[in-house]
């Protein structure tokens, strides 16, 4: 391929600086950041036959799976699928079982970040040649001319080099790659005005989330003194109502006091190792790293480190713990903590779609139907830590209402900015609101983000288009051919028959959900079982005449009539076609389901091809 001259000149700028930069790699596909998202855009773009290369800084992938230590996972339970899917397989293959991952009471998929580690470097292991994972690998700068992006890159061993790819993904922790390209974002809390969202502050600010520098614990024996050299600075007092012992006070936040044994088994471990990441006058610390260089970052996560060490010594101390210290078999570091923190709030940039709250909560009244172009599903509640911030007692105090499980639009992937072509952003970074960043930073549906960023990220080589070119649709076909929810329904496990039409259908609206709050658990079902109604079927946009029927239930004949008058082609034999489909009990005087009405639809009609979206969800 001939270069532009503009890209030859930076290219022989960069030469000439780089004494020790002797090699010039090309790829298709570029991801920065190898952590949770970064890791499944690498595997799927990959698989998809599209050279592939993933560097990430720490000497592990998995990011906050792995090498942040946040080893059980929220949400999602019921909704596994792709690759999330397939690394929750492993680990309930690896350790005997899904019984054998309910070892912790905060999840039911819990596991050593090591084992997690494993299982991620073993499916990228499995994309062969087409995918290089390069380790302990720090991106130094990027440029973009037309012929592509270039991006310096230093190893641990001072060797820089230089990557030409077509497309880059960021995946970084903070939205690094996003902020080097020059693309817009927003930090901290938006106001009520910037986002529409009701339980939003009145002002805007700069406050994130606190982040968590964890540490896995283990069992050393009764007899162990495990107890570390008591840190500088330590105050017992700000560990006092973490659980119930003899410093407890009244809680400020009117949290229930744990047992300390309650404390210690949030995150145990299938290994019978302790995760420590304790929001409740815990190790969580505030600290707004974002737009600080790397030693101020690096002076900011020592002090983190710290706390947690402060953490430590007072569960072995007040607690009378001594036996459980630092695992010394978990994280490759010298001090046995987590390789990097574990980070719940990042840069958000400004995409092609904007999810909030709202549109979470409400998807089908929202002023976009952001639901059709869905490529990725969670159904954790909204959560936000902010008790370690200097000043928590005037922070905003945000009164979270439940929401249903959701999906993330396509959009919030892509940079709204016209002139920063065949970027993608994925990990915590990509265009949502500061609230519904709560649902969206967690590791299921961060994994699903990055492995739709990389279907997205191959479409765009293998169909020779800009990325915002790439139809919606085709990245959802390619997603759920890889077993991948798009819409959060319960009804259908992704193995089932039925399984792509009814998220199909459930992806233009002509059949909508129905959003419940169960306890804690929050949910979306197609009701693919009840009678279809006809005030259930909403066809603006896709027929412009009125449906010739009645209010009520709408029987299998009169449901295939409407279809030939939309002009469909039903087959002659009808009842073996209607067999043919999967489905049984062929008779034209009775109702049809939900479910039916759906099979037959996505078989006369391919939704995908007959109903293409844009980026905001509206009929193209």
């Amino acid at each position: 391929m001939k270069l532009h001259t503009n890209f030859i000149s930076f290219l022989f700028c960069c030469l000439l600086c780089l004494d020790s930069c002797t090699e010039i790699q090309e790829v298709d596909v570029l991801v920065v950041g190898g952590g949770a998202s970064g890791i499944s855009a690498g595997v799927q773009s990959a698989r998809m036959g599209v050279r592939t290369m993933v560097v990430e800084q720490t000497p592990w992938v998995g990011g906050m799976l792995t090498s942040a230590g946040v080893s059980c996972i929220d949400g999602n339970y019921n909704l596994r699928s792709g690759i999330f899917g397939e690394f929750a397989d492993s680990l309930s293959q690896r350790y005997g079982g899904w019984e054998a991952l309910k070892t912790g009471w905060v999840s039911n998929i819990n596991f050593e970040p090591n084992v997690g580690q494993e299982i991620l470097s073993n499916m990228a292991a499995g994309c062969g040649e087409l995918l290089q994972v390069r380790r302990e690998t720090v991106m130094l700068g990027v440029n973009k001319d037309e012929e592509g992006w270039l991006v310096e890159l230093r190893q641990a061993d001072g060797k820089k080099y230089l990557v030409k790819a077509d497309v880059l993904i960021d995946g970084t922790e903070l939205g690094d790659v996003a902020k080097a390209c020059g693309v817009e974002y927003n930090i901290g809390m938006e106001s009520s005005s910037d986002t529409g969202e009701s339980i939003a502050p009145a002002q805007a600010n700069d406050v994130i989330q606190d982040l968590t520098y964890v540490a896995i614990l283990k069992d050393y024996g009764p007899d162990a003194d495990m107890t570390l050299e008591k840190p500088d600075g330590y105050d017992p007092s700000l560990f006092a109502n973490c659980a119930v012992n003899p410093r407890n006070t009244v809680s400020e936040t009117g949290q229930t006091i744990w047992s300390a044994q309650m404390m210690i088994t949030y995150g145990r471990t299938p290994g019978g190792k302790y995760m420590i990441n304790w929001p409740i006058y815990g190790n969580d610390y505030y600290v707004n790293s974002i737009e600080m260089n790397s030693e101020e970052r690096a002076e900011a996560y020592e002090k983190a480190k710290d706390f947690t060490r402060c953490f430590i010594y007072f569960i072995q101390t007040e607690l009378g713990m001594k036996n459980l210290g630092i695992a010394d078999d978990e994280f490759p570091s010298e001090d046995g903590l987590a390789l990097m923190p574990y980070h719940r709030e990042s840069r958000r940039i400004v995409g092609e779609a904007f999810l909030t709250l709202d549109a979470a909560a409400k998807p089908y009244g929202f002023r976009y139907p952001y639901y059709r172009t869905g490529i990725a599903v969670g159904d954790y509640a909204v959560d936000h830590h902010h008790f370690r911030h200097p000043d928590w007692k005037n922070l905003p105090d945000l009164h979270f209402y439940p929401i249903p499980s959701f999906n993330v639009p396509m959009g919030v992937m892509i940079p709204k900015q016209k002139d920063v072509e065949n970027l993608i952003v994925a990990e915590k970074s990509v265009s949502v609101s500061n609230l519904i960043n709560g649902a969206t930073r967690l590791q299921p549906v961060v994994m699903q983000i990055g492995q739709a960023a990389g279907a997205l990220a191959a479409l765009s080589q293998i169909k020779g288009k800009p990325v915002r070119a790439v139809s919606v649709r085709d990245v959802q076909r390619v997603l759920l051919d890889a077993g991948c929810y798009i819409m959060p329904y319960l009804d259908l496990p992704k193995d089932h028959r039925h399984f792509k039409a009814l998220q199909k259908i459930g992806a233009t609206g002509i059949l909508r959900g129905e959003g419940r709050n169960v306890g804690w658990a929050n949910q979306t079902w197609f009701r693919a079982d009840d009678p279809l109604l006809t005030e259930d079927i909403y066809v603006r946009g896709y027929y412009n005449r009125p449906l010739p029927l009645d209010k009520g239930p709408v029987r299998v004949g009169q449901l295939l009539e409407v279809l030939e008058n939309m002009g469909a082609s039903v087959p002659g034999d009808v009842k073996s076609w209607w067999e043919h489909l999967g489905l049984v009990n062929f008779r034209p005087d009775r109702t049809a389901t939900r479910l039916e009405a759906a099979v037959v639809l996505d078989s006369l009609f391919d939704p995908f091809v007959m109903f293409p979206v844009d980026l905001n969800g509206n009929l193209r």
